[in-house]
């Protein structure tokens, strides 16, 4: 393996940790606490996860001159503003989950197999254009982390549910007591300033 093939493998495979972390985020909740908003601009897990999907598509295909395979909800006519960042009601789960993000992850596969890292491609409305491989999957690195911390806050604030993966939570306390602990620590700091 060449340095680039090495280069081009880790930065696939720390995305593929990221992909799964984020849709880990989804595991044992209701159709209502994915799809409910809890910020004021919408944020919600499910729709985080469909537009990780419209991401891939996108930074992976169109990008790179390769168009998505299936039809997409939010390139419809007449589709509703901002329709990659949320699940209509008709729009089940297993959809947005296997129809569109693992499909997402499909078509950047091709995309990863067929092309090195200097490959060209094109992303209108850059202040440069013109990108290469390397500089999207640094990107959708970038945007993917982005999207799986947004929903490790989501996800905490709908049932306490925290960390980086299944495996490995990666927070510095480690039973309910001693984060209620922690919690109440920075309560009280903050509490000094009211």
């Amino acid at each position: 393996m060449t340095p680039q093939e090495a280069y081009k493998s880790d930065l696939i495979d720390r995305l593929q940790v990221l992909r799964e972390t984020a849709l880990w985020k989804l595991d044992g909740l209701t159709e209502y606490d994915l799809r409910r908003p809890l910020t004021p601009t919408g944020t919600n897990l499910l729709g985080l996860v469909k537009h990780l999907a419209a991401c891939e598509f996108g930074y992976f295909g169109y990008v790179f001159g390769r168009t998505a395979p299936i039809e997409l909800p939010w390139d419809r006519p007449g589709a509703q503003e901002n329709a990659d960042l949320w699940a209509t009601p008709d729009e089940s789960t297993d959809f947005i989950v296997d129809g569109l993000d693992r499909r997402s992850w499909d078509h950047a596969g091709q995309t990863f197999d067929a092309l090195d890292l200097d490959a060209p491609g094109s992303v209108p409305g850059w202040p440069e254009p013109r990108v290469t491989l390397h500089q999207i999957l640094v990107h959708m690195n970038i945007e993917t982390a982005r999207h799986a911390g947004h929903a490790d806050i989501v996800r905490e604030m709908i049932d306490g549910n925290a960390g980086m993966t299944e495996d490995n939570d990666n927070l510095p306390y480690t039973t309910a007591e001693l984060r209620r602990t922690h919690f109440e620590r920075v309560q009280a700091a903050a509490d000094t300033f009211r």
